[in-house]
Parts: structure tokens; C-alpha cells; sequence
């Protein structure tokens, strides 16, 4: 018992100095993160729709010299599950209407985890969603995957960084409840 009380406050501290002293560090490395990923996706649209190159040649950037990455379960659901860890380790940081718009991103990019869970599990077992012929996720069904992902990614980008406005910018109440140094001198 001692033992789990010992992990539970290191973590809480750890979690605690992350979500005060070092949440503009932390928030500012995370959104290098997204900003790297959401820009290969951009990359990949780009060599499709303006260069006109096959599908199977757009591979973003990083995906030319290391093609296995895009076709990959296990990277693309490994960046889906960062990118939720990213969301929930630094929500407690956040007040406000902040807090909400980081609250929508979170929630977004959980349904988008279960949807790269689900690819990743069909990968795994070889039997894809509805006897298709490569893994498949449930709103790809509907729309081709190198759109959808593109998609997905815009939905937790937009308010993840509506989020981040609002949090450095925050009104007189929620500046009174922040904990971090996140915010801008207010006027």
C-alpha cells in the first residue's frame, strides 16, 4: 500500500510541475509534435492534388526515404495514442473556456484513436471491417482514408489551438485560476 501511495504522489507531482512550471514548455513541444504530423498529412494532399502523383507514390516527407511509415498500423496508432496522452496529460493546465475548446479537441481525437485502434486491430488479426481488402475504419467507409485523416486531423487541430489562443490570452477570472505562466501580461 505504501508502495502505490509512493507511485501515486510521484506521478501527481510530476503531472502537477507539467500542468504549472513547465505547461508553456510542455505545450510548446506538443504543439511542434502536431504541427510535424499535421504537416505531412498536408504534404501527402499536396503531392496528390497539386503534383498529381498516385497515391501510392505520396508518402509526405518523411514518408519518401522511409515509405514503411506510412503504411505502418502500428506508427499511425502510435501518433494517434500521443497525441491523446499529449491531450489528457496537459488538459489540467487549462481554465475556462480554454479548458472547453481543449476539452472538444480531446474528445475529437478520442474518436479518432478508437478509429486507428480498430485499423490497428484488423493489421493485427488480417480480418478487415466488412471482408475489405486493406484495413478499414468505420468513417472510411464513407470517405477515402488519406482525406478522412486529413479531416480528423484538421477537427483536433482547430480547437486544440483555439485552446491554446484563449489560454495565453485569458480573461481576468481565468487568469485568476491559471497556474502556469501560459498567459500574456494582461492590460
Amino acid at each position: 500500500m505504501a508502495v502505490n501511495a509512493a507511485l501515486t504522489q510521484r506521478a501527481d507531482g510530476w503531472t502537477r510541475r507539467l500542468n504549472t512550471r513547465h505547461h508553456k514548455a510542455a505545450l510548446g513541444v506538443f504543439l511542434v509534435i502536431v504541427i510535424g504530423h499535421w504537416a505531412e498529412h498536408i504534404a501527402q494532399a499536396v503531392q496528390v492534388y497539386v503534383l498529381g502523383w498516385p497515391l501510392k507514390e505520396a508518402r509526405g516527407v518523411l514518408g519518401l526515404p522511409f515509405p514503411w511509415l506510412v503504411t505502418s498500423e502500428w506508427m499511425h496508432y502510435g501518433y494517434a495514442l500521443l497525441m491523446l496522452i499529449g491531450l489528457i496529460l496537459l488538459r489540467d493546465g487549462f481554465t475556462g473556456r480554454a479548458r472547453l475548446w481543449w476539452n472538444i479537441s480531446l474528445g475529437i481525437q478520442i474518436w479518432h484513436h478508437l478509429e486507428h485502434l480498430l485499423l490497428l486491430g484488423q493489421a493485427l488479426t488480417g480480418t478487415n471491417l466488412l471482408g475489405r481488402p486493406v484495413p478499414t475504419s468505420i468513417l472510411q467507409l464513407f470517405l477515402p482514408r488519406m482525406e478522412l485523416h486529413l479531416f480528423y486531423n484538421a477537427l483536433v487541430f482547430a480547437p486544440m489551438v483555439v485552446a491554446m489562443i484563449l489560454h495565453r490570452r485569458p480573461n481576468r477570472a481565468e487568469a485568476g485560476r491559471m497556474r502556469c505562466t501560459c498567459a500574456v501580461a494582461l492590460s
